[in-house]
Formats: structure tokens, C-alpha cells, sequence
């Protein structure tokens, strides 16, 4: 993806600058290596072509060879992958594609976490725009690989009426009148709301997918009760890890969850140079 690539090259201008002059004062611009990158922790890995485009960048006739797939279970001190190439492109690299593969990975551990707390049931989690700016792409990809599913990708890919609409417009039915009278008949149209009344009002206006925010579980179980399936639920708002089997139990379609990006930390992963 043209994002994908923009965003490595930023990161390797970013670090390399108009030089490596540890590197290239060391080290011939036609002198080999071979690398290896392992892990310092237990993770769950993803970023593994984010990677392979960095070295490549450097050095288009770099031999990548990963030892796993993204999205497997990597143990402390086992070997993720084998690179060999002019050592110039090896160390510039380094840096760069280690930030890739920690935080993404960082996500995936964080979501497979989650993930296996709804084993079972049938609400499926999914992620939130809480990304990091210009890693979007990269960062929903690796909630995909923790086993969870993305959200709307940005603005423009999905109606979501939120508080601040509903207070500007003044109220639910308007701005879901203005909504449906202006998009696709195929372009489903959420509402985020506080309360049972808000409920009403969604479904009253014909929303098709409902967003409970920041409800206790009494409240969500009654709200399923009254929506009966006529629009999909979400539930949204300071969502954890402990209360997620809970809250699939209420019946809800959906979860989300702003933690699965904004609160993961970075996974421990070091390259070696042989």
C-alpha cells in the first residue's frame, strides 16, 4: 500500500538523515552480513512484510527469510527471522524495522488477550480510530492478526452519529433524516447514545446499529431487550479485559475497544549481526 511505503520512508529518512556515519565509516558500501532478529519475550508476531519492505528499501537484493508467520506465538529468545544483505542496508535497517515489528507485534499480543477472553461467544470484538497518526493501516492490520476485527477504518467509510452531532443538529431524528437522505441505501447508519431514552430515539429513527456508551450491564441488557434485533448493538466505552466475557453475555452484536491500540506497549525484539 502507497501509505505502507510513505510511512517506511519517513521512518528510514527519519533515522538515517543524510547518512549513517557510524556505518559508512566503518564498513564498505559492497561489504555482506547476515542478520537475525529474536525475540526477547513471548508475543504474538505481526509486521513481518512492514519489515521485509524496510530492509528491501535499502537493499533491493536482500535475502528475507522468516522463521514464522504473523500471527503465531513466539517464545522468549526463539528466532523470528533470517536477513542477509550489504551490511550497510542491515544496520541502517535495523532500527526501523525493529519499531515496526515491536509495536505491532505489541498490538497483536495485546488483542490475542483479549480475543481469548470471548472464546465461545458470539459478540465479536473490534477496534476504534485510537491509532497512532499515519499507522492506522498498519496498526488495524495487526488487531486483524490478534484475532479481532476493525472498526470503520476512518471518516469516511462509515456514518457514525456521535454526542457532538446529535448536540449540533439537536437531536438523534434529524441528524439521521440528514444522514439517510444524503448516502448510499447500502451505507448503514450508526448512533452512539448514553441512555435507554437515546435507544428509543435510534431506533425510533431507524438507525441500524446502535451504540451503547459508557452503560453499566443492567442497562445494556435492557437495552437488547428493547432494539430485539431490529438494529445491531455495540458496546462501547472504558472497556476491559475483565469485564469482557461479561459483557458478551449481555447479548450484544459488538465490542469495542480503544485499549486494544491506544494501550498497547511495544513487544522486546533485538537483531543480531553475525
Amino acid at each position: 500500500m502507497d501509505s505502507v511505503k510513505k510511512l517506511i520512508e519517513m521512518a528510514l529518512t527519519e533515522d538515517i538523515g543524510p547518512g549513517d556515519i557510524t556505518t559508512e565509516n566503518i564498513f564498505s558500501p559492497e561489504a555482506l552480513g547476515k542478520g537475525e532478529i529474536i525475540a526477547k519475550e513471548p508475543l504474538i508476531l505481526a509486521g513481518l512484510d512492514v519489515a521485509r519492505q524496510t530492509f528491501e528499501m535499502l537493499d533491493p537484493a536482500v535475502e528475507f527469510t522468516p522463521l514464522f508467520a504473523d500471527g503465531d506465538r513466539v517464545e522468549r529468545g526463539q528466532r523470528v527471522l533470517k536477513v542477509a544483505g550489504r551490511v550497510h542496508a542491515l544496520l541502517k535497517g535495523e532500527r526501523t524495522a525493529l519499531n515496526f515489528l515491536q509495536r505491532l507485534s505489541g498490538i497483536a499480543t495485546q488483542v490475542r488477550s483479549y480475543a481469548d477472553c470471548m472464546k465461545g461467544k458470539t459478540a465479536r470484538l473490534v477496534d476504534t480510530r485510537k491509532t497512532t497518526p499515519g499507522w492506522r493501516t498498519l496498526e488495524k492490520y495487526a488487531v486483524r492478526v490478534g484475532g479481532a476485527y476493525n472498526h470503520r477504518t476512518g471518516l469516511y467509510d462509515g456514518v457514525l452519529i456521535k454526542d457532538n452531532h446529535i448536540a449540533a443538529c439537536g437531536g438523534i431524528g434529524p441528524a439521521v433524516e440528514r444522514v439517510r437522505d444524503r448516502v448510499s441505501h447500502l451505507v448503514k447508519i450508526e448512533v452512539e447514545v448514553e441512555d435507554l431514552n437515546g435507544v428509543r430515539e435510534a431506533l425510533d429513527a431507524g438507525a441500524d446499529v446502535i451504540m451503547l456508551d459508557n452503560m453499566g450491564i443492567p442497562e445494556i441488557r435492557a437495552a437488547v431487550g428493547m432494539i430485539q434485533g431490529r438494529a445491531l448493538t455495540e458496546v462501547s466505552g472504558n472497556v476491559t479485559r475483565e469485564a469482557l466475557a461479561d459483557l458478551a453475555d449481555t447479548g450484544a452484536d459488538l465490542i469495542s475497544s480503544g485499549a486494544l491500540t491506544h494501550s498497547a506497549r511495544s513487544m522486546d525484539l533485538s537483531m543480531r549481526i553475525a
